[in-house]
């Protein structure tokens, strides 16, 4: 069967390196042992190695041509080729409600969708490896104080540790990326419930990063108005790349009562 041609609107980018592919699929070694689910497998360059790793196994992919040639190269996986798109998938279904790992050489224009969508499934998804461009992949482990840390950084550091693993050249993939590329290993921390209102935890996040030049003051009075007590704070002195997923919780709890406060006040009048 001739090979599938990369289609640039699924931002494909088909790894060619097979030393590359190994290492990649050996990061899901120290993630626990349990099923395994690839995102975009295209024509298997991953899927190889990671089908001897004796796990179940399945692999999801949209492109129909890329699922023609897995079905035929790659018999082994039978009805465990999964013709759907990834982001509308319902991932609790996959294994019958059982964890699993994410992994994959993952489509450059919807890995942050992609991630996002594995934190609203972080019940059963505890590890999640895998290839990304190497800005994000910057961005998701990047610290306080870093330019690059973002909305990214802090909602996946509150479930998740990030381990940047290694990064991948341009020339190994067909065709090749105009970026650089980035593996990682996001493995769920010992975090059950973050001490806070979670829905106003990601409000303030976004809203705080998506004016990031601005302080806490400015930015956040979309959320809080502008002349409450609550804004004289020292850190509302502050921008986001400053604070640290632990003072954003506490921020929030803060937010949240000052909130509360205000809305009594107001049914008093």
């Amino acid at each position: 069967m001739k090979l599938v041609k990369p289609k640039k609107f699924l931002g494909q980018h088909f790894l060619k390196d097979l030393q590359v592919a190994k290492d990649i699929a050996d990061t899901i070694d120290t993630c626990p042992d349990i099923p395994v689910l690839e995102v975009g497998p295209g024509m298997g360059v991953l899927t190889q190695y990671l089908i001897p790793k004796k796990r179940p196994l399945k692999v999801v992919e949209l492109d129909f041509e890329s699922v023609a040639y897995l079905k035929e190269n790659f018999r082994e996986l039978g009805d465990n080729i999964i013709e759907q798109d990834f982001l509308k998938m319902d991932l609790s279904a996959l294994f019958e409600g059982r964890p699993f790992v994410l992994t994959g050489n993952y489509p450059y224009n919807i890995s942050s969708q992609i991630f996002f969508k594995m934190l609203d499934n972080k019940e059963i998804i505890p590890c999640c490896t895998g290839m990304i461009q190497k800005e994000v992949a910057e961005r998701i482990a990047a610290k306080p104080g870093n330019k690059t840390y973002g909305i990214l950084s802090v909602l996946i550091q509150a479930w998740y540790n990030v381990e940047y693993l290694f990064t991948v050249h341009e020339h190994v993939f067909n065709p090749p990326p105009k970026v650089k590329s980035a593996v990682i290993r996001m493995t769920r921390n010992e975090t059950q419930n973050l001490g806070c209102n979670e829905k106003l935890f990601k409000q303030i996040v976004k809203t705080t990063f998506n004016q990031r030049r601005k302080t806490l003051r400015n930015s956040i009075s979309t959320i809080l108005n502008k002349e409450n007590p609550l804004s004289a704070d020292p850190i509302f002195n502050k921008r986001p790349e400053q604070l640290s997923v632990e003072e954003f919780i506490e921020l929030t709890n803060r937010v949240e009562k000052a909130l509360q406060d205000k809305n009594e006040t107001d049914a008093l009048k």
